[in-house]
């Protein structure tokens, strides 16, 4: 897959709320994911940790509202994505949240994710 059709992918996945299939389907076996500063884990590597990572996320949400994810924008081997979910989290209350969501394609799989937020 080149990297548009990578990216067109993941935005379509996401959109539909399929984020562990994204993992599963878009992800090299040895994916990094960076987290902004003051998040709880800063780096994940792995396939294995960044699906645990998900479904750990999943977890602390009590309830979805809603949220978008944007069309992608496209630089050589690198994309990015605007997020906004509007969630409430369990025992935290209801927030609304935006990133910006950049990612590294190397030979047909994503091998790289990193969030500002």
């Amino acid at each position: 897959m080149q990297v548009q059709e990578i990216a067109n992918r993941l935005v379509e996945l996401c959109r539909s709320g399929q984020h562990d299939k994204a993992y599963a389907e878009l992800f090299s076996q040895d994916a990094v994911a960076i987290e902004s500063e003051g998040a709880p884990v800063k780096e994940t590597k792995g396939l294995d940790a960044l699906l645990a990572k998900s479904v750990g996320f999943q977890e602390m949400v009590e309830q979805y509202h809603g949220g978008t994810v944007s069309d992608p924008i496209i630089a050589g081997n690198f994309f990015t994505v605007s997020m906004s979910m509007d969630i409430t989290y369990k025992g935290r209350g209801r927030t609304n949240e935006e990133e910006i969501c950049l990612y590294q394609v190397k030979d047909g799989k994503i091998v790289k994710e990193q969030f500002f937020y």
